[in-house]
């Protein structure tokens, strides 16, 4: 059994192996009579949803667990959460505010810890991704895939990671300062969204203003205005697909008529979220 933390981690062979598992649904139940700890720091109804669905089509029993029920790092140390999770689960599942967390709930038992979300890293959302790729695109290597917005973020970060182990080409447009930070093959950086867009099979954005960067809204919002994924942008691509982790803020970084448009893939995206999810934990108890 093993953790699953960041696309990175993973290397080419896990990540290729969790997308196999989850293009199944005969993984049996390897959960029968087990529980899964769902830790939220930060809510979400799609990560809640998928998940627990994803535990119980394993067998097993989810357990929600709220932010005031553990008080990870103020009530209770992040080692002894994941302690005394370990006595009752057969894995543990957080979303956290800070990456450090997860690191150190691993390193503090045998029992696998799964990211949900961190600041730095969004696995299961980066999974799902690739997941509907291949399904619109009928390929992975090669699938020309267009990232618009902010670049510095963990959504566009394991996207970015998943991309270049598996030969996606993925172009990144974003201002000054909201750029990834990190290096990766495959991986195009530019300032100019439309040029990101040429050619594109997938052009991607995400919100703009995440949860707990309120007092940097007024500047991330100027900033990333030219940014919004609209009709013209999506013009200068016939024939793409649109996609957004969701939940979107219309009007800002993606207008109505794109998210609604026919050309959205959101619902089959977010569905996806539940088959990636079953595929990581099958892949973490050794499937």
């Amino acid at each position: 059994m093993r953790d699953l933390l960041t696309i990175a981690a993973l290397g080419r062979q896990g990540l290729e192996e969790i997308l196999a598992l989850s293009e199944r649904s005969d993984l049996g139940r390897p959960l029968a009579g087990k529980g899964v700890a769902l830790v939220f720091q930060k809510p979400s109804a799609r990560t809640r949803n998928s998940m627990e669905m994803a535990v119980v089509q394993l067998g097993g029993h989810p357990i929600y667990i709220q932010k005031e029920e553990v008080g990870l790092g103020t009530r209770e140390s992040a080692e002894d959460v994941a302690r005394t999770l370990a006595c009752y689960h057969e894995i543990i599942a957080a979303r956290v505010m800070d990456h450090r967390d997860l690191e150190t709930m691993a390193a503090a038992t045998d029992t696998p810890v799964l990211n949900m979300l961190s600041d730095r890293s969004h696995p299961l959302q980066a999974l799902a991704d690739l997941l509907t790729v291949k399904q619109l695109t009928g390929r992975i290597a090669g699938a020309k895939l267009a990232y618009v917005g902010d670049g510095d973020n963990n959504v566009c970060r394991s996207l970015a990671e998943a991309a270049s182990l598996l030969g996606a080409e993925l172009t990144i447009a974003s201002p000054e300062g909201y750029g990834l930070p990190d290096r990766l093959d495959g991986v195009t950086q530019v300032s100019d969204p439309a040029e990101a867009v040429e050619g594109a099979e997938i052009v991607y954005t995400d919100v703009w203003v995440s949860m707990g960067q309120d007092a940097e809204a007024e500047t991330r919002l100027k900033a990333l205005a030219p940014y919004q994924v609209g009709e013209a942008l999506m013009a200068r691509c016939t024939n793409a697909h649109f996609l957004h982790c969701l939940p979107a803020r219309r009007g800002e970084e993606v207008s109505d008529a794109v998210i609604d448009g026919p050309r959205s893939a959101v619902w089959r995206q977010a569905e996806n979220r539940m088959h990636s999810a079953r595929g990581a934990l099958a892949w973490m108890l050794g499937a």
